[in-house]
């Protein structure tokens, strides 16, 4: 097919915004789909997607179209909404060459509306605004209308109202992607390469690539090299979503499918990679993909009845699937072998893990999550720190730095002073606020990324009735009065609850801490002292009493000296208990400690 008949397109918007729901109502306009095959969340794959209603992976799907008598090709990459999966959108959008901006008529432009729309202004991409559900009770597409003009500079007569749960706009918002989109460039004649923009592991297939072809064509027979590694594969198969996997002979310039190529090792696929002919290779590789930065770090030990080999087989497979997630081995005194994984957020660790578990049959055990850190060295060197446990010895630090995000909220405006208030005791800074309604407002902040990670957004939520969205980038890391919080469990240093936090909350977020352990460590035979350190001073300290037996209840009178006799023997025998005896630590004390209510 000509490339003048094909159209690339993504769907962006905030969470649970309906992109899901109007992918699925174009597949069934087109076609794609019939009646009887239609469901909700038809390109969410996972069960995970489906039980939680969002979408974690990018998917795509090929769609044929009659327009005014013309066949045309349409390829629409279904994208994340939550700021965790980012990453996952960018990669969407450097396969497309337009998007569509879905906002919902009943919750008007959120955050991740408006990172989404930068990230596709910077790639160049032609963008249709759709005000979504419109047929609700609560929607006010006008007012809506007007916030993305304010925000994103779209006049209102450019925005397509539609509800895809009932069909309605459904039909122009395609005449507006057949005239409005741009269709690919054509390098039909030029050699072939192509952007692998996702990848999955198939157990019989090996690793199945996702492509955008922008020049050339892939054929059946064909060697290809990828232009990263330098490694050479015969195609064995090549196909295209419809939305159901469908062999082809070959894709051309502009289109959109996968390809099978006996790839076993799972290292071999970057993403962001170029494919291209090994006897006719393109001159330079296509612009790939910035690495990923993974903003929060934990640590994954192998649950009961899981091996260590079995469990790194599972990391390997996930990190196939998950460009994005990273992971090293680690070895904790207290845990044994285990991985330091990286993740992009809180959201998608919690994936990370439910995967882990639920695709492989393993148990994992999880430590709290921090933050990195930079520390500058009495040496000048400056080192990364994923870890408290990482962090040298206070003599030999300079200066220690903590990340920096730029915080956007958006809020109805009669919750500004409980969100001040929340702000200021999380250490973050007002840069601006801007009423793009009479009702909402967006405020920007600079916050430090450790205080915000874990359960700002649930407080937010809360303190605006759930109507709040926030989205951040990091901007810096910048020199702050940091410590290292560490925790004594019998006289012995669990590093795996160490954390790193200001100077100012340190002595009162230590003692919260062991109020937390107390709670959650349960009671063992023999009295297991809790303590927080500092710098090597001990500033806290709460105990957990051991159980004892009454073993002075045989006795019915007699000398005293039997019963004083018993309970010493009964003393010593604790103490030889408590010396030798190990304490059993579940992962609930592990994320209570991050827990910061004084509850």
């Amino acid at each position: 097919m000509s490339t003048e008949n094909i159209r690339n397109f993504s769907i962006i918007a905030h969470i649970d915004h309906g992109k899901s729901t109007l992918a699925d109502r174009i597949m069934l306009l087109t076609g794609a789909v019939t009646e009887r095959e239609f469901h909700n969340q038809l390109l969410d794959s996972m069960d995970i997607e489906q039980e939680r209603g969002i979408t974690i992976k990018a998917s795509a799907v090929k769609m044929d179209y009659i327009h005014e008598g013309k066949p045309y090709m349409l390829n629409l990459i279904d994208t994340p909404g939550h700021v965790d999966f980012h990453y996952e959108v960018s990669r969407a959008l450097a396969a497309c060459e337009g998007a569509l901006l879905l906002v919902d008529a009943t919750q008007g432009v959120q955050a991740q509306t408006v990172a989404n729309a930068y990230l596709a202004i910077e790639g160049g991409l032609e963008i249709i605004p759709v005000i979504n559900k419109v047929d609700l009770p609560a929607a006010q597409p006008d007012v809506v209308a007007e916030e993305i003009e304010h925000i994103l500079g779209f006049k209102p007569h450019e925005c397509v109202h539609v509800s895809a749960k009932t069909g309605m706009g459904v039909q122009e918002l395609m005449d507006r992607i057949i005239s409005q989109l741009p269709s690919p460039k054509d390098g039909s004649d030029e050699p072939a390469a192509a952007l692998i923009f996702d990848s999955v592991f198939d157990e019989y297939r090996g690793a199945i690539c996702y492509v955008r072809v922008f020049s050339g064509s892939l054929k059946v027979g064909q060697k290809v090299r990828m232009m990263g590694t330098g490694r050479s594969y015969l195609l064995t198969e090549i196909g295209k979503l419809a939305p159901k996997m469908t062999s082809v002979g070959h894709l051309g310039t502009g289109e959109v499918g996968y390809i099978i190529a006996n790839i076993r090792a799972l290292a071999d696929v970057t993403i962001g990679d170029t494919l291209t002919d090994d006897l006719r290779p393109a001159k330079e590789a296509l612009p790939g993909y910035k690495p990923p930065m993974q903003m929060v770090f934990s640590d994954f030990y192998p649950g009961n009845n899981t091996e260590y080999a079995k469990m790194r087989q599972a990391f390997e497979k996930l990190s196939l699937n998950d460009a994005s997630f990273s992971y090293i081995p680690q070895n904790s005194p207290a845990l044994g072998f285990g991985f330091r994984c990286g993740f992009l957020g809180l959201l998608h660790m919690d994936i990370i893990q439910e995967r882990l578990e639920r695709e492989n049959g393993i148990e994992v055990v999880q430590t709290a999550p921090t933050v990195s850190y930079e520390v500058v060295t009495t040496d000048g060197i400056v080192k990364r720190i994923d870890s408290p446990s990482q962090m040298p010895d206070v003599s030999q630090i300079e200066e220690l730095r903590e990340p920096y995000v730029r915080l956007e909220i958006i809020t109805p405006s009669d919750c500004i002073g409980p969100l001040m208030q929340l702000a200021e005791t999380r250490r973050c800074r007002l840069i601006k606020t801007d009423y793009i309604s009479p009702t909402r407002v967006m405020m920007e902040f600079k916050a430090p990324l450790g205080e915000i990670v874990y359960d700002f957004y649930d407080v937010l939520k809360g303190i605006s009735h759930g109507y709040a969205t926030m989205d951040y980038e990091l901007l810096a890391f910048e020199a702050s009065d940091l410590v290292r919080i560490d925790i004594l469990v019998n006289k012995n240093l669990v590093d795996a609850l160490s954390l790193i936090v200001h100077r100012q909350t340190a002595e009162a977020r230590g003692r919260k801490m062991l109020i937390k352990l107390r709670k959650a460590i349960p009671r063992h035979q023999f009295e297991i002292p809790l303590q927080v350190a500092i710098g090597g001073k001990i500033i806290a300290r709460e105990t957990i009493k051991g159980f004892r037996k009454d073993v002075t209840a045989k006795l019915y009178g007699g000398d005293v000296t039997r019963k004083m006799k018993l309970l010493k023997k009964q003393k010593e025998g604790k103490k030889r208990m408590k010396s030798i005896g190990s304490v059993n630590i579940p992962q609930e004390a592990f994320m209570s400690i991050l827990d910061t209510s004084d509850d």
